[in-house]
């Protein structure tokens, strides 16, 4: 199969992988933009997921798995991958800028990135958190892995800035949604509800 995207002409598997990774890096930020201080980090669910909160949890995760999982350390220091506090990496301290996090997070992409080029997708590293039978993947399932890891909070993302502002979408230029107004979307939810509602007395 030949690939179309970001102008590739023929198959180029580390660049097919960059290029969604990349996607949900840019979807994750961008759900960030245009928010105050206290929208960008305030919980919206009960277990307090919050905008810059995932974006500090992916910088670490990213971190790890493609610098430290291949013997690539990172040369800033990540202070919570060390916290024994379970939710350490999950919100922003008052003393941890947005522009700080947000800057952490693109060198580690960078990072990342330079992982992939410098090594071939079958070369083994290790994760030790994961079951011993897994614990050596490829670069290329941990580069899928963490496609689908940062696709999953750049969902959380899309959900808790709706919930702040009612802005939806995939990215600036494609919401990925109908266009349809404030006054329409409540319709839409109504059917939903009683969709439910009817479903329920079933």
């Amino acid at each position: 199969m030949r690939s179309t995207l970001a102008g590739m002409t023929e198959t180029d598997p580390k660049a097919e992988l960059q290029f969604y990774l990349t996607r949900a890096r840019d979807a994750l930020l961008w759900k960030t933009e245009g928010l105050s201080e206290y929208d960008v980090r305030r919980p919206l669910v009960p277990t307090g997921t919050n905008l810059l909160g995932l974006v500090k949890h992916v910088a670490g995760v990213t971190v790890r798995y493609f610098g430290e999982c291949f013997d690539r350390p990172f040369a800033e220091p990540v202070p919570w991958l060390d916290d024994d506090e379970p939710n350490a990496s999950m919100f922003a301290s008052a003393n941890e800028s947005r522009e700080w996090l947000v800057s952490l997070y693109r060198a580690a992409w960078a990072h990342a990135d330079a992982t992939l080029e410098s090594l071939p997708l079958d070369a083994t590293g290790e994760v030790p958190w994961w079951p011993r039978e897994r614990r050596n993947p490829t670069l290329h399932r941990v580069t899928i892995h963490m496609i689908a890891e940062t696709e999953r909070h750049a969902g959380h993302a899309d959900i808790v800035r709706e919930l702040i502002d009612g802005s939806v979408g995939v990215r600036a230029d494609y919401a990925g949604v109908p266009d349809r107004d404030s006054d329409a979307w409540m319709t839409h939810r109504d059917r939903v509800e009683q969709a439910a509602k009817d479903a329920g007395a079933r």
